[in-house]
């Protein structure tokens, strides 16, 4: 029996991995549900829907910046299972608030006022239920796994998120927004008692006081973190990885409404296969390092990702639209010259992506004293989501500055550079540390 299959059939695993897979979905549901209706139903200009699928993506990623040191402390002080119990019964009180969000929209009354408002409130919530969810996510691997399990169950975990992103996006792109808000409180209550059978995970060190100033404590969690050179380098290129993630998601939706003509269940295509993508780039990468925690192979895979982003942005400025016959649909799409080098191009993106970032995932959880894992990762969090917030920020100010959707994706490009650069240093350090 391999170690994948045997993890999946242990409760010590299969919970949190079900628990952790509903979560993504709920989230990827909801929030692209919403930012479609949005972009192809309420807004009729390129500059107001970048903006706005900027500023959701902004204000899901900011409770990570503001509140992940409390998070960290939580995890690591408190039983893990107790609190993803507790997350996981907010999520349903957050998706009721968000599916009503929906469906005010749907029905087109008080949009500005009420449906808008309401659903943005919902995404912020989300957000702070998953920077709760994700320092425990990785923190409880090495607690329940044994050491040569730790990547594969990272590997897991990784592989199933995207997964759960795929039918997420799917499913967000394909039925109308009315059963989408009954999807996201459905998915929530069965998310809820999956959690209740994650195995206790109780504390490894003595409870202290909580330190609730969120600036204070935030700063003294990523001081603490990044003194060790190899943390340090892991997190800062994991930081940049998510942040040209970030900024190729927001450039999504705009760019098929209005660069390629397409609708938006082409849109959720690019990111069903994106998520296809990471998915496969996580699994790849763990048969290639034979389960080893190394970062051997993150910086080529980050350049190929570079590489990659380049191709999808020379066929993107060469792609010939189709306005006079309105917006394409998934068959009209693929049919096209260039379909199958763009989509090619984003499959290429994604698994590169998902070989580079998740070895450094695990060598944050298995460098770490188990008793430090949670803390590690929420400084992590903290300083993926401060990356993540500014390239929101940057993308925002690029679109108001009238600077095309397609040429913002040189940015990524560039951004691939210096997470290779990082990788390499993050390498070197790593074989320095080995036993003569």
């Amino acid at each position: 029996m391999t170690t994948t299959t045997h993890l999946l059939r242990s409760r010590r695993f299969l919970p949190l991995f079900v628990t952790q897979l509903l979560g993504a979905f709920n989230d990827n549901l909801y929030k692209n549900a919403m930012v479609l209706f949005v972009v192809y139903s309420i807004y009729n200009s390129q500059e107001a829907e970048a903006q706005f699928s900027a500023i959701a993506s902004g204000l899901f990623i900011l409770p990570f910046f503001l509140l992940s040191a409390l998070a960290g402390q939580l995890a690591d002080m408190r039983d893990k299972a107790a609190i993803i119990r507790i997350v996981k019964f907010c999520e349903i009180l957050i998706m009721i608030v968000g599916g009503s969000g929906l469906l005010l929209a749907w029905q087109g009354g008080a949009l500005a006022a009420f449906a808008i408002p309401l659903m943005l409130a919902a995404l912020f919530a989300m957000g702070v239920h998953s920077t709760f969810f994700g320092p425990i996510k990785y923190a409880i691997l090495p607690q329940h796994l044994h050491k040569d399990e730790v990547l594969a169950g990272t590997g897991l975990v990784e592989a199933g998120t995207y997964i759960a992103i795929l039918f997420g996006t799917i499913l967000a792109g394909w039925i109308d927004v009315e059963w989408a808000a009954l999807g996201v409180v459905l998915t929530a209550i069965v998310g809820y008692f999956s959690g209740r059978q994650v195995p206790a995970a109780p504390p490894t060190i003595d409870a202290e006081p909580l330190d609730w100033n969120l600036w204070r404590s935030s700063l003294q969690l990523v001081r603490n973190t990044m003194h060790d050179r190899r943390v340090f380098l892991a997190i800062l290129a994991i930081s940049f990885f998510w942040t040209i993630g970030a900024v190729l998601f927001i450039q999504f939706p705009p760019l098929a409404k209005n660069v390629l003509t397409a609708s938006k269940e082409v849109a959720s295509l690019f990111l069903v296969i994106f998520s296809v993508g990471v998915a496969i780039g996580s699994i790849s990468i763990n048969a290639l390092l034979k389960g080893t925690v190394s970062a051997r192979y993150s910086p080529a895979s980050v350049i190929g990702m570079g590489l990659f982003v380049v191709a999808f942005y020379f066929v993107c400025r060469s792609w010939d639209p189709h306005p006079e016959n309105g917006l394409m649909n998934v068959a009209t799409f693929v049919v096209q010259p260039l379909a199958i080098p763009l989509l090619l191009s984003l499959l290429g993106i994604a698994v590169a992506g998902g070989m580079f970032v998740v070895p450094l995932y695990a060598f944050l959880t298995t460098f770490v004293d188990k008793s430090q894992t949670a803390r590690t990762i929420a400084a992590n969090n903290i300083v993926n989501s401060g990356s993540m917030v500014l390239g929101s920020l940057l993308a925002i100010g690029l679109s108001m500055g009238g600077v095309a959707v397609t040429d913002q994706l040189l940015l990524s490009a560039a951004m691939c550079l210096f997470s290779a650069w990082l990788g390499r240093m993050l390498f070197k350090s790593e074989q320095a540390a080995l036993p003569a």
